[in-house]
């Protein structure tokens, strides 16, 4: 919990909404009705369009299925990501100049299978197992994604599931238990963010989570967008893309570990 202080950091000690505490402590909260259903008509029939006019992106299996950068393709986009609803909730973890760091557009088929347990980057502050936290110092939050949900997501949709507390961890999930439908942490079982078109669901990005697969259902469709920290870099576009580099720094990067040092970084999370 952080604010600013001048250019630096400091505790959050202020009133805040109960979803911000929800998502410090269990690493997932839900936001109900923040877009109303004209907002989203609009928005989703602006994204449809952008799915039917723009190819597939990157070298995936499921590439037809997202659309990358959609603060730049769609206002309606931009507006959504700034819902002051959202920003009132992920200000207090993330401070008050968090910025987007990826915003992409999923359309999930009715045959959506799913994915393993996952964090998206991280875990930020990695320990091993047997380590408590000390629970007098706020569990730092480095990102946070969030689904604005453009069709209501059932249980038969294949939603996001989170497994309350593993933000907390510092550790990945098992890799024995990648597709656990029932993997716990701390004895809590997974969560299901179930809900409604206009809805959003948060989550914190070092909680294990993954979509669970679809079982006749219609397939999901939402905005999905990762608010991180200033201190962390935007991955709307790749490095190779966009970056601060001369082109003669670029050609004397020759070596991975050279072009990584420089800022030529791989596509990895968030990236895109």
């Amino acid at each position: 919990m952080v604010r600013r202080i001048g250019k630096n950091l400091g505790v959050f000690d202020r009133e805040m909404p109960p979803a911000s505490r929800q998502l410090q402590l269990d690493g997932y909260a839900l936001l109900r009705d923040v877009l109303d259903p004209a907002e989203v008509q609009a928005l989703g029939d602006e994204i449809l369009a952008i799915f039917g006019s723009s190819d597939p992106e990157r070298g995936r299996s499921d590439r037809a299925e997202f659309r990358y950068e959609m603060l730049n393709r769609s206002a309606l986009s931009q507006a959504a990501v700034g819902k002051q609803a959202i920003l009132d909730v992920i200000e207090p973890l993330l401070g008050e100049d968090c910025h987007v760091i990826a915003n992409t557009a999923w359309l999930n088929p009715p045959e959506f299978g799913g994915g393993p347990w996952h964090c998206d980057a991280g875990p930020h502050v990695p320990r091993p197992e047997g380590v408590a936290w000390d629970d007098r110092i706020p569990y730092p939050v480095f990102a946070i994604g969030a689904h604005i949900l453009l069709r209501d997501c059932a249980e038969a949709d294949g939603p996001t599931a989170v497994v309350p507390g593993s933000n907390r961890s510092g550790r990945l999930a098992p890799m024995g238990h990648l597709t656990d439908p029932e993997l716990t942490y701390d004895g809590r079982p997974p969560v299901r963010l179930i809900g409604s078109a206009g809805d959003v669901a948060l989550f914190v990005s070092d909680a294990w989570h993954r979509g669970t697969p679809a079982v006749g259902g219609g397939g999901r469709f939402f905005l999905q967008v990762h608010y991180g920290r200033r201190d962390i870099a935007q991955r709307i576009r790749t490095t190779r893309e966009v970056n601060q580099l001369s082109p003669g720094a670029v050609a004397r990067a020759t070596t991975p570990r050279e072009r990584s040092l420089v800022g030529l970084h791989d596509p990895f999370f968030y990236d895109g």
